[in-house]
């Protein structure tokens, strides 16, 4: 398949530069892939449209405050930093502005009077070493909320709760695993109480965030790898949901990616991996049998992905409908439930 058999027209106005008022204010699309139907509701609404016994799977990965300004030690040119992960030595991959006047030896100051020095290339990203080295408390003090490029305005204070779920923990994202924005403790509740079930997984959000598909054939396609953890608790919730005949609904493509890369032989493999996944139209799913999404953009993996899950026709049937509707995209806008 081509990379434009996914592209659709959006207007900038409908791109959310904004959380809701109050968390949970949001819009829901309800699809049914069986009937090709839709439903305009409210993510309030969530519980009546699942039956008791549904496992709904989240992500419980924390976004750092990966964005860093730091300023070159030979002009004094101010440079942003994005962090994207940690490597085993202690030095961080990173996307850098203007990259490719970023060589290695080049010094840069940051706050608390940490240094870091560009040490090699990874592809298209950089590495560097901070001294002395830095961690997720530094980068409270001193980093910047990663929001997406998309978002055309500085991150500010309210960021830090909203570009982030109430279940956040623990810390490696470079960005939100955005479907579990939606949810509050009191809808947790109310779904809970209706015989909802609930588990948590970790996929550390990386890169394939950020980069659009540049192949033409959307086969050509790499995806970044991303770190996952699953443990005992949520695997047992899943395997037992799967061999009952109840429902897995991943929350987010993040924790569906997690599960589709770690089943196997009618189990989960638990503790930790890593997965480069890539779900297009053709992929067969194995375990989730609905998903709660965000609306996606043009050409993205993400947007792909829920094709795969619905039928790219029935999907952007449904994108033009929303955009219709007035519904808001992306990170900070309203939601698609698909069963």
């Amino acid at each position: 398949m081509k990379t434009a058999d996914f592209s659709f027209e959006l207007p900038e106005d409908r791109i959310a530069q904004f959380p809701p008022e109050e968390r949970g204010l949001s819009r829901l699309m309800v699809l049914d892939r069986g009937q090709g139907t839709r439903i305009h509701s409210a993510v309030g609404n969530l519980p009546d449209f699942l039956e008791p016994g549904t496992l709904l799977v989240f992500n419980n990965s924390k976004v750092r405050k990966a964005r860093l300004y730091g300023v070159s030690a030979e002009t004094g040119a101010k440079v942003e930093f994005l962090l994207l992960k940690q490597l085993d030595d202690g030095t961080w991959q990173a996307m850098v502005q203007r990259a490719k006047r970023r060589r290695p030896g080049s010094r840069y100051v940051f706050g608390d009077g940490i240094e870091g020095e560009i040490t090699g290339s990874d592809g298209e990203f950089r590495i560097i070493r901070f001294s002395p080295e830095i961690d997720d408390q530094w980068l409270d003090r001193n980093g910047h909320i990663p929001l997406p490029p998309y978002i055309k305005r500085e991150d500010r204070p309210q960021d830090s709760e909203r570009y982030q779920t109430i279940y956040a923990d623990p810390s490696g994202s470079a960005a939100a695993p955005t479907a579990g924005l939606h949810f509050t403790r009191e809808l947790l509740d109310r779904l809970r109480e209706k015989g909802i079930e609930t588990a948590f997984v970790t996929l550390h959000v990386g890169l394939g965030t950020f980069l659009p598909v540049r192949a033409e054939n959307i086969e050509d396609h790499r995806m970044h790898e991303e770190l996952y953890f699953i443990g005992n608790e949520a695997a047992d919730a899943v395997e037992a949901a799967k061999s009952q005949g109840r429902k897995v609904i991943p929350v987010g493509t993040t924790s569906l990616r997690t599960l589709e890369s770690s089943w196997h032989d009618g189990a989960l493999r638990r503790g930790a991996g890593n997965t480069s996944i890539f779900m297009y139209p053709g992929y067969r799913f194995k375990v989730a049998g609905g998903l709660f999404t965000n609306f996606h953009t043009p050409e993205s993996t993400l947007l792909m992905l829920v094709s795969a899950f619905a039928g790219r026709d029935f999907i952007l049937e449904s994108y033009r409908d929303a955009l219709n509707e007035g519904y808001r995209f992306f990170s900070y806008g309203d939601a698609m439930l698909i069963l």
